[in-house]
């Protein structure tokens, strides 16, 4: 048994020296499109189309490939347009810029992102992925144009991919594969310097990997993934590891915008000039698929919904003779002769649900302050008693968050008693753009004035900008004056 399987994997991998050969699989619902009736892998190479929607998939992949290259070079307020510079802990968004503090705006962030896709998917399907998913964009508008560029069409593709292993594959698979390695190469680049900026990459560049093995470990990790990925995994990606492919029955129904085949008017199948429906069953929509499958037999899990087979379909029908459209976007309801319901519960709900996002993430951004300020008790006792006075310290950590210096006062505010002597607040804070420092406050007060526990509050104002300020509570504490006298304690009386 294990012997025929390989005899027909062989086969299928090289029929010019095979003593039978297997027929070409044809996509069906029974089983994965990229893999062969004896279990072994298929390989994908979809033929070229053209047509509008290829058309436009290729404008807003060039606009989307120049914004992931132009970001790290557009300097907004000092640094570039999106840089998260984790050593640091800032995160530069478009001139909003984030501390470690601030982080949990990213949450509104994140799950806005989330439900605006739920409201895309529920309206027209998988169209992110087709269209603006970043591992689509890579596949298809730069590793296949490679591929097409070097190792020629689908049909030579699939007949270099069968031939035996001569000068000329090999020289073409080098080639190919050099290619591969130097553009992965150059996208992790890219998106290191989105935590390194471009003139600390440039200056990582210039010297020996060993002072920044990190970021050079990482950059071949993400090398190596990128050139596995788009060079053998490919369309395996979407199909088994991609969880949104799984969430899009949940997040569509009968009404949502898809890739659809009109069954009702194109069968049965026939040739051109017959009186059958209008598909001729030229398979070219099988052809032209990414992920190798026959839309003809409806929505399914494999679909990215790029729309390569509408433009194979209408080029056909255009042939033909017959009207454009016997695969299109379309929603279930309207292929089957319905109206289609844009405005329904689902979609209602998700608006509702993006816009409280929206809206909590615009109102969370109003709460970031260009200042913070913490203030925690010493390392040590609470407290310390000696020649009659009671001392408490304290650390006062400010961050200067704004990308300008600016010079911060340190004052003692609240129901400050007369005699209590502070030490540390004299002094300025001079602090860089997005720099911090702390400092020592020292509070005494005589034992003979301490009653009780007393609320203070540090109050840290920006010199330049009266408006920019915060304050931060802290307690002073001391021995029970109970403890001098004869009078009965209980626990709770004691002074934590």
């Amino acid at each position: 048994m294990a012997e025929l399987y390989w005899q027909c994997y062989w086969c299928h991998r090289s029929p010019t020296n095979a003593r039978f050969t297997l027929k070409p699989s044809t996509p069906t619902l029974e089983s994965l499109s990229t893999i062969h009736a004896d279990g072994s892998r298929k390989f994908v190479h979809p033929a070229d189309v053209h047509g509008a929607f290829t058309f436009w998939r290729r404008v807003s992949s060039l606009i989307l490939l120049v914004i992931y290259i132009a970001l790290p070079w557009i300097p907004v307020n000092g640094f570039p347009a999106v840089f998260l510079d984790v050593q640091q802990r800032r995160f530069h968004f478009f001139g909003l810029t984030l501390a470690t503090q601030d982080l949990w705006v990213g949450f509104f962030l994140i799950v806005g992102l989330a439900f605006s896709l739920f409201f895309v998917t529920s309206l027209f399907g998988r169209v992110w992925c087709g269209w603006t998913c970043p591992y689509t964009v890579f596949l298809e508008h730069i590793y296949r144009r490679i591929e097409r560029l070097i190792d020629g069409d689908a049909t030579a593709r699939r007949r270099l991919e069968d031939a035996p292993w001569d000068a000329k594959k090999i020289t073409r698979r080098v080639i190919k594969h050099g290619v591969f390695i130097l553009v992965s190469a150059l996208i992790a680049h890219i998106f290191i310097s989105y935590f390194v900026s471009i003139k600390g990459l440039y200056a990582m560049m210039q010297k020996s990997p060993q002072g920044h093995m990190l970021a050079f470990g990482i950059m071949l990790f993400l090398t190596a993934a990128l050139y596995g990925s788009f060079s053998w995994f490919r369309e395996q990606f979407c199909i088994i590891l991609c969880p949104y492919g799984r969430l899009q029955s949940a997040l569509t129904d009968d009404n949502s915008i898809v890739i659809g085949y009109d069954k009702k008017r194109g069968e049965p199948r026939g040739k051109a000039g017959s009186t059958t429906g209008d598909c001729i069953d030229c398979r070219r929509c099988v052809q032209v698929c990414p992920t190798g499958i026959d839309i003809r037999n409806g929505l399914q899990l494999e679909c990215i919904g790029c729309a390569a087979c509408v433009d194979a379909c209408d080029d056909i029908m255009k042939k033909v003779g017959r009207a454009p459209g016997l695969v299109r976007y379309d929603s279930y309801v309207g292929l089957t002769g319905g109206k289609t319901h844009l405005i329904r519960p689902r979609t209602i709900f998700y608006s509702f649900v993006l816009a409280v996002g929206i809206t909590a993430f615009g109102f969370a951004t109003t709460r970031i302050e260009p200042l913070r300020a913490s203030v925690v008790r010493m390392i040590g006792a609470q407290y310390y008693v000696s020649d009659g006075v009671v001392r408490n310290q304290f650390l006062v950590r400010v961050i200067n968050k704004r990308n300008a210096p600016s010079t911060y006062k340190l004052e003692l505010v609240g129901e400050v008693p007369p005699d209590m002597k502070v030490t540390g607040n004299d002094q300025l804070l001079n602090l860089p753009p997005m720099g911090e420092d702390q400092k020592t406050i020292v509070l005494a007060l005589p034992e003979k004035s301490f009653t009780a526990p007393l609320k203070l509050q540090v109050k840290v104002t920006d010199t330049a900008r009266g408006d920019n300020m915060t304050t931060r509570v802290l307690e002073f504490l001391g021995p029970d004056p109970r403890l001098k006298s004869n009078a009965p304690l209980d626990a709770k009386d004691f002074v934590q």
